[in-house]
């Protein structure tokens, strides 16, 4: 056992010195994909409504609802202060020269207070994050419908340092399952369930995949919470760092709806490793609430290689969020991935 100085120490870790970033969908995640179009500058402004206007009606733009027809010039030395979109250059008619008159026909566009047409990209897409949206305004201007819980979380502000302290204390409940895990001879993996509500723990469990390959650190702590429900099916009474509690009707999540959630219905998993596929769907099956994990694995279903919490085609979503005391978290990965290297010398 490690001494009690270090692991105190360990467990008062500033939570300053980390951060917990949300695990986003691809939707909220991607990069900005830009379309071509032609663009012209507005030499007249008196013209500008009435260009807008008649632009409209013959290129509507209607599968980029988002975009703004027009913007100011970026160039301040520029002796026209507007621009417009005329149309896109997969819709603009087959020219051998680029000009307004090849363009627009004259009788659906008057080309007074217009001058020649350039390229320019846009955003293909709406910015569904600010991240995206200031990107996406580096092109053309786009309007942007902000949901502020993800700016903030995005930039690691979403947990006070009151929450995030009780997160800590949670993780490094995982990280001393992981451990003791450890020293009978399993992966140095942990998890902790918690009731958000009350933030009492209901399950413990680390890895236990010596007994039985599907016995990963949330699949033990899944069968726990069952357990604690007078169902499961497992049996982890050898291993004194597995232990669950029975929720009570003061303590559950849900408790004016039901006296006993379903599993792990809106309970938070604190896990020091990303889980794979098989952990991730049993948590979906499970109705978990939230998933923090302390550092990726390269076979993670939270990020790294899927984002199984973000499909839409299931018909349970959750929130995840990576980075919790992701030092300690990391240490233990290093610690497993040591022990499974192959020796370099030689047998004697």
């Amino acid at each position: 056992m490690e001494p009690q100085v270090k692991r105190r120490r360990e467990s008062a870790c500033d939570p300053d010195s980390w951060v917990a970033y949300p695990v986003l969908s691809d939707e909220l995640s991607r990069d900005v994909e830009l379309i071509e179009a032609f663009a012209a500058p507005i030499v007249d402004k008196k013209e500008t409504s009435r260009l807008v206007r008649e632009l409209n009606s013959l290129h509507p733009l209607n599968s980029l609802p988002h975009i703004k027809r027009v913007r100011a010039c970026r160039e301040k030395s520029s002796r026209h202060p507007l621009e417009v979109l005329l149309c896109l250059v997969r819709d603009a008619p087959d020219m051998k020269v680029v000009s307004i008159d090849s363009l627009l026909p004259p009788d659906g566009v008057g080309h007074d207070g217009l001058g020649e047409p350039f390229v320019v990209k846009v955003p293909s897409r709406p910015a569904l994050t600010r991240p995206q949206f200031e990107l996406a305004s580096k092109h053309w201007p786009s309007s942007f419908h902000e949901d502020k819980q993800v700016t903030v979380a995005l930039r690691g502000e979403l947990f006070n340092p009151q929450q995030k302290a009780l997160m800590h204390m949670h993780m490094m409940s995982a990280v001393a399952a992981a451990r003791a895990g450890k020293e009978t001879g399993m992966e140095a993996v942990g998890a902790v369930v918690v009731n958000p509500a009350t933030q009492g723990v209901i399950a413990v469990g680390h890895d236990c995949r010596g007994d039985h390959p599907l016995h990963h650190a949330a699949m033990v702590c899944i069968d726990l919470v069952a357990r604690s429900q007078g169902a499961g099916c497992y049996s982890f009474d050898k291993y004194p760092a597995c232990s669950s509690s029975s929720p009570t009707s003061d303590t559950s999540p849900d408790a004016e709806a039901s006296a006993q959630p379903y599993i792990c219905t809106g309970y938070d998993l604190y896990v020091t490793r990303e889980p794979c596929v098989m952990c991730a769907m049993a948590l979906v099956h499970s109705r978990i609430g939230r998933v923090f994990y302390g550092t990726g694995s390269a076979d993670g279903a939270f990020g790294t290689k899927f984002k199984i919490h973000s499909q839409k085609d299931l018909n349970h979503r959750f929130e995840v969020y990576k980075g919790v005391s992701s030092r300690q978290c990391e240490d233990l990965h290093r610690m497993d991935d040591h022990m499974q290297k192959p020796s370099l010398e030689e047998p004697s």
